[in-house]
């Protein structure tokens, strides 16, 4: 199914369901002996996704107000197949700051630092890779971890942004070699919205938008008449 379809039925398919049925058990109208809502692990939500034209409030409002860290935007085609293992249509812009590998970093002898990346499967050595812990980390203490780093360019090293203790791995050399593509076009935010702008002028975006937004009125107005409301 294309993209829409798939994230139209996350909701339809999962979070209503769950809305609604925890709705029933909290009022009382519905029993489930198998199954506590409020004793629940974790959460179930959809991840967002806006029009092209709401990028900059997107950026400029939304990412800001968030409770965590955002390292910038997806560009999801509505139309998308999809795609197994690497989506090579799909378009990731990152914060500068925010462009990031996981390397695997070892202590060698004489205290030598040997950063490490995965190739075919397989620890490879980035040779003469320099990497700095701002936060005061004495680097053998984390040896043997993952770490993710920013590069910085005016040092010409890796800085720590934090150990990945979630992982076991490292990045594969051709998720670096994006990466470092990435940091060298050095695609700002303005450059980024300027670009956008450009694109939600050509006519085929306006078309398009209209009909996307007269397709969300008429599925509103559906789940009005049959009293099911999304969830906000």
């Amino acid at each position: 199914m294309p993209f829409s379809e798939r994230w139209r039925l996350i909701e339809d398919e999962i979070i209503r369901p769950r809305h609604n049925e925890r709705k029933l058990f909290e009022s009382g109208s519905k029993s489930n002996p198998m199954y506590k809502y409020d004793m629940e692990l974790f959460s179930a939500r959809r991840k967002d996704f806006w029009l092209l034209h709401t990028a900059k409030r997107v950026l400029k409002e939304f990412i800001p107000s968030l409770c965590h860290d955002a390292d910038g935007l997806i560009f999801q085609g509505w139309d998308d197949p999809y795609v197994t293992r690497t989506h090579e249509g799909l378009l990731k812009w990152k914060y500068p700051e925010m462009n990031s590998v996981d390397f695997l970093f070892e202590v060698g002898n004489d205290n030598r630092q040997l950063v490490f990346l995965y190739e075919r499967g397989k620890k490879k050595l980035m040779d003469g890779s320099r990497m700095v812990f701002p936060n005061g980390e004495d680097p053998s203490s984390i040896s043997g971890r993952i770490v993710e780093c920013s590069w910085n360019k005016e040092q010409q090293c890796w800085v720590c942004m934090r150990v990945r203790f979630d992982k076991s791995t490292p990045n594969d050399i051709n998720t670096y070699r994006k990466v470092m593509r990435s940091i060298t076009d050095n695609i700002t935010e303005d450059k980024l919205l300027e670009e956008i702008t450009e694109i939600i002028s050509l006519p085929m975006y306006a078309d398009r938008k209209k009909a996307d937004e007269r397709m969300a009125h008429a599925k509103m107005a559906q789940h009005r008449r049959r009293g099911q409301m999304p969830p906000q």
